[in-house]
């Protein structure tokens, strides 16, 4: 059968979440930023209580939330990046679940184009919101390639924490991969862009291959 429709008020941010458009965050932005109309005018405020009369229109179309949730728990491959849309026309993550389901879902977080590995996509808000929420401390592993062997000296430094621009990069734990000293696993909490990266150029390694093999 066919999801049925929402019936219970709630919140303009809440609303646009549901619609599988993005996660309840990153809805706020959007009703500030003036991308959502309610009954054909421009609503800017995230806690506007959506009506059961109210009609919500995003890019020009309706939208709706609905009760059935999707999950997808993707194996990224290579050049594909994190985001619905690219202005670039590179390709997008939706690309490769897009012919199997007809919900609307987006990816929880994000990857680098050149990184590789698990990444979950869905159109339930709460569930993003939660996981996207700092306090949730969301745990994930990496297996990173490095372009040499790396020093045990360098291993205690990130351990320490390194300190980069936007403050003390912090990990949980790092380890060699099966006694490859130019492949390491590192455990981090932490939700900064480009971290792991940034980590190791920090101490002027060149990452070949970035691979998240846990989240969550």
């Amino acid at each position: 059968p066919s999801p049925k429709p929402i019936s219970a008020l709630m919140r303009l941010n809440k609303y646009v979440a549901h619609c599988g458009i993005c996660s309840r965050r990153e809805a706020a932005e959007l009703v500030k930023s003036g991308k959502i109309k309610v009954n054909g005018e421009i609503q800017t405020n995230p806690a506007y209580e959506v009506q059961l009369k109210d009609k919500v229109i995003y890019n020009d179309a309706k939208i709706t939330p609905q009760e059935k949730k999707v999950y997808i728990l993707l194996n990224k491959p290579k050049n594909y990046i994190t985001t619905l849309k690219d202005e670039k026309t590179r390709h997008t993550v939706l690309e490769l679940v897009q012919d199997q389901i007809t919900e609307r879902v987006y990816p929880i977080g994000r990857l680098d184009r050149n990184s590789t590995g698990i990444l979950l996509m869905t159109n339930d808000g709460d569930l993003a919101q939660k996981l996207s929420h700092p306090s949730f401390k969301v745990k994930k592993i990496y297996h990173v390639g490095l372009s040499k062997p790396v020093s045990k000296k360098d291993m205690e430094k990130i351990i320490k924490g390194v300190p980069l621009e936007d403050g003390v990069a912090k990990v949980d734990s790092i380890d060699y991969v099966e006694n490859k000293k130019d492949e390491v696993g590192i455990e981090i909490h932490s939700g900064k862009n480009r971290i792991i990266r940034r980590i190791f150029e920090n101490l002027e390694y060149e990452v070949k291959k970035l691979d998240r093999v846990y989240y969550a």
